[in-house]
């Protein structure tokens, strides 16, 4: 059962090139898939999904698509907060969100309270202005000032120190990490969190990746044999005391 699904969702451009349309009509073909997607998981009972929207280097993009890009996600927002209100979908973000223009993050904060529950379905996490690399410099700052505070040595820091310090530390390590588009690549996303997690790459461009398609990606995760560095032969023996 996968809890955490991580989604690079890859090819919005790609896709409407293909066609003959500009790059802006296919990442709004793009946001009507994370709109399908997003109840489809909470139905599975997936109960963590995180989604790279906008990493750090899309910075570097052309800034009539940056804009266009930073537009789109508002309006996401604001026709979503409903569904993800009635599907009792908590949404959070993460990433270098002071990088946001501000009716971006007004929006999001806004969106956030909304669907703040105490128990939700799923929740959703979008990784915006995000870079795996820049995650963890800002979590070493964190325990360095801790350190410094006194609360602990640095020689004793350890790796519950660093990840306590993530961006959604509560969150648990993806099972499963999706890349839509065919690029065999992680592109600086979740690098400390994805250390275990199984890799599903397909040719499908994300605005057509629909629910049969993840159906599809579940069901080869189902197939993948998680030994977490054991062999295989101890990941087959069940526990001695499941054996008594």
């Amino acid at each position: 059962m996968v809890k955490h699904l991580a989604i690079i969702m890859d090819g919005n451009g790609r896709w409407a090139e293909n066609r003959g349309f500009g790059r802006a009509w296919g990442h709004r073909q793009g946001v009507r898939r994370v709109d399908e997607i997003v109840e489809y998981c909470a139905s599975l009972g997936i109960s963590h999904l995180t989604l790279y929207a906008f990493s750090t280097e899309n910075w570097n993009r052309p800034a009539a698509e940056v804009n266009m890009l930073m537009r789109l996600i508002v309006q996401y927002l604001r026709t979503m907060d409903k569904k993800l209100f009635r599907n009792r979908i908590s949404l959070v973000a993460q990433g270098s969100l002071d990088r946001l223009p501000e009716f971006v993050r007004a929006e999001l904060d806004r969106v956030a309270r909304r669907t703040s529950f105490p128990d939700p379905r799923l929740k959703l996490n979008l990784s915006l202005s995000y870079g795996g690399r820049q995650e963890i410099v800002d979590a070493t700052k964190k325990v360095a000032a801790r350190v410094a505070a006194g609360e602990f040595s640095a020689d004793s820091i350890t790796e519950a120190h660093l990840a306590h310090e993530l961006y959604q530390s509560e969150f648990p390590d993806p099972d499963l990490l999706i890349r839509t588009g065919g690029e065999y690549r992680v592109s600086n996303f979740l690098l400390w969190q994805i250390a275990y997690s199984e890799f599903y790459v397909t040719e499908t461009l994300w605005p057509d990746f629909g629910c049969a398609q993840l159906d599809e990606a579940l069901a080869e995760f189902g197939r993948r044999e998680r030994r977490f560095g054991k062999t295989s032969a101890q990941v087959k023996t069940p526990p001695l005391e499941a054996q008594l």
